[in-house]
């Protein structure tokens, strides 16, 4: 027998037809329970992880991954800020904006809003809102024109569509005989977009950088320049190193500051999802404390005789480890198999059942996706897998020592 002798009895354990059937009937839930929580586990924290992913992409789709701004109310030598910032290899775009918060009316509807001025040819390089118009196009932006292109949900709050025009009115004043009276000025609707984020289709409106500094007088300077980054993942490492760069009074921003709380809160809800999803394996892992507790009383006859034959109580109690360990290992990588396939098809299962049954997984008019997204990381994959099969393994000790502690002679007094 070239075999250690409890890596051959344990196996042989697993292998052999029980005489209690309620026994294999535990031992069969407890698989299925590890099963089903790593495969449970996998498939959430991956669609967990393509929502975050359709989020960030739609949220950076419109903001930046940082942004150069000035202390002291514009810049003013922006091109310089901006050639000074592409000297960085991991910069790939870079573009001027000025922003501010307004007043829209039209008619009886009043709403509030930020106004970004853009350059229509530059704008692609730090945003994709140029390829979600649904009316009108980007470069409808015209200096000296004063167009406007506004979320489809602010303009459907205001009541507008292309064509028409829009009063804005900033929080600046201007002073006349009559007194003080904030600033308007009459725009054109030139075009919509949609991003599929109610905090912009809701409230952001675009100009032309001219139009822009001309509403805020600012002149020749702007508000300060958006960077977009080959790696958004080393935002922060750039903007530090930018901020080192710029002399004077220059701020450098990314976007884990701006939207810190938001992303902070989803990493929140996906660990604790995790967690409460882990339980499930926690109670596969007690079924298999209970079945193996179960096997060890219905053996303790063949505990005795093996006993009597020579095994030490660590032998006896690494047969037991042996076949819980077996049971933790065969239901964690069916689990991780899976788990891995229904992440990587998420989308077409969900599919089918929709076409199946006539219904809509999720409403597109609601959430602003048709599918359901999932985006697998093997990182998570690892860490589920090898935290279930520790406690599988964890769960095996107490009934082997339970086995270990078993007297011979009290075991096989009334054989």
């Amino acid at each position: 027998m070239y075999r250690p002798f409890p890596l051959f009895v344990g196996l042989r354990y697993t292998r052999a037809r029980r005489r209690n059937h309620f026994i294999s009937f535990i031992t069969v839930i407890s698989l299925l329970g590890i099963v089903l929580g790593v495969t449970a586990l996998i498939t959430v924290l991956s669609v967990m992880n393509g929502f975050h992913k359709e989020v960030r992409s739609r949220i950076l789709g419109m903001a930046s991954h940082a942004e150069i701004l000035s202390a002291r109310g514009g810049i003013t030598g922006w091109p310089d800020a901006i050639a000074k910032a592409k000297a960085d290899a991991r910069v790939i775009g870079a573009a001027p904006f000025v922003e501010s918060q307004v007043m829209l009316v039209n008619g009886q509807n009043v709403s509030g809003a930020i106004i970004r001025g853009v350059l229509p040819e530059e704008e692609p390089q730090v945003s994709d809102v140029g390829a979600h118009m649904i009316a009108g196009r980007l470069d409808d932006l015209r200096p000296d024109e004063f167009g406007i292109v506004l979320g489809r949900e602010l303009a459907f709050a205001l009541g507008l569509s292309t064509g028409d025009q829009v009063t804005v009115v900033t929080p600046q004043v201007t002073t006349t005989p009559a007194g003080s009276v904030p600033r308007m000025k009459r725009f054109t609707v030139v075009g919509l977009f949609e991003v599929g984020m109610g905090e912009y289709d809701r409230g952001v409106g675009l100009v032309h950088l001219r139009d822009g500094a001309t509403l805020q007088r600012l002149g020749d300077a702007v508000s300060g320049v958006r960077l977009k980054l080959a790696d958004m993942d080393e935002a922060p490492a750039v903007s530090r190193e930018l901020a080192r760069r710029f002399e004077g009074l220059f701020r450098v921003t990314d976007w884990t500051q701006s939207h810190r709380n938001f992303f902070a809160a989803l990493e929140t809800e996906k660990r604790m999802m995790g967690v409460i999803l882990f339980l499930i394996v926690a109670v596969a892992a007690f079924n298999i404390v209970s079945t193996l507790v179960m096997v060890v009383t219905d053996k303790q006859s063949d505990i005795a005789i093996l006993r009597t034959l020579g095994a030490s109580p660590t032998e006896i109690m690494g047969i037991f480890i042996v076949q819980g360990t077996w049971i933790g290992f065969v239901g964690t990588l069916l689990g991780v198999l899976g788990g891995v396939l229904l992440a990587l098809n998420v989308e077409a299962i969900i599919g089918w059942f929709e076409r199946q049954f006539g219904f809509d997984f999720i409403d597109p008019s609601i959430y602003y996706i048709s599918k359901l997204p999932s985006d697998l990381h093997w990182d998570d994959v690892g860490l589920i897998g090898s935290v279930a099969f520790a406690l599988t393994l964890l769960a095996t000790l107490y009934p082997a020592w339970r086995a270990a502690r078993v007297q011979p002679a009290e075991a096989l007094r009334y054989e």
